[in-house]
């Protein structure tokens, strides 16, 4: 008897509970809620708030704000800051070429061709001219002084090594003032030193 008792509730058990478990519950599980997740709560996902994001949203982007971006903005940057930039580009290219350019013109040119040519002009050149000249014609003066030296050395002892001696002073004193004088001086010198040749072969008949 109590094997039977434990036969059937067993059976009872397993059979109508873990039937109405297995099959009314999990399909109502499986079944209704899970089509109800599928259906309802994704169908809403996808079409409501896809929509939502797709049209509204992402419409309100394209539109209103790319809209606002490449209207007002664009014109704003293309209208006011490029009118600046070319106000300021002008303002200070008028700068650049009114203050600074005339002062480069006015003061600095005026300075370097005034000052400064000036006294390359006046203190150097009359230097130059003054200092050099009186230098080379001190020089010249020495050499010339030792030709006649020599020439008068030659006269007396008939030598011919003076004569190379005399030879040597006169190109000395040539490239000198080749060396230190100016284009002119040089053409003016060397037709005193043809001079000087001719006299010292008319003396020495060398």
């Amino acid at each position: 008897m109590l094997a039977y008792i434990h036969t059937c509730i067993h059976t009872y058990i397993h059979t109508y509970i873990h039937t109405y478990i297995h099959t009314y519950i999990h399909t109502y599980i499986h079944t209704y809620i899970h089509t109800y997740i599928h259906t309802y709560i994704h169908t809403y996902i996808h079409t409501y708030i896809h929509t939502y994001i797709h049209t509204y949203i992402h419409t309100y982007i394209h539109t209103y704000i790319h809209t606002y971006i490449h209207t007002y903005i664009n014109t704003y940057i293309h209208t006011y800051i490029h009118t600046y930039i070319h106000t300021c580009t002008y303002i200070i290219h008028t700068y650049i070429h009114t203050y600074i350019h005339t002062y480069i013109h006015t003061y600095i040119h005026t300075y370097i061709h005034t000052y400064i040519h000036t006294y390359i002009h006046t203190y150097i050149h009359t230097y130059i001219h003054t200092y050099i000249h009186t230098y080379i014609l001190y020089l010249s003066a020495i050499y010339i002084y030792n030709i006649y030296i020599h020439i008068y050395i030659y006269r007396q002892t008939q030598t011919y090594i003076y004569y190379n001696t005399i030879h040597t002073y006169i190109h000395t004193c040539i490239h000198v003032h080749t060396y230190i004088h100016t284009h002119h001086l040089r053409h003016v010198s060397a037709y005193i030193y043809i001079y000087i040749y001719i006299y010292i072969y008319r003396q020495t008949q060398m």
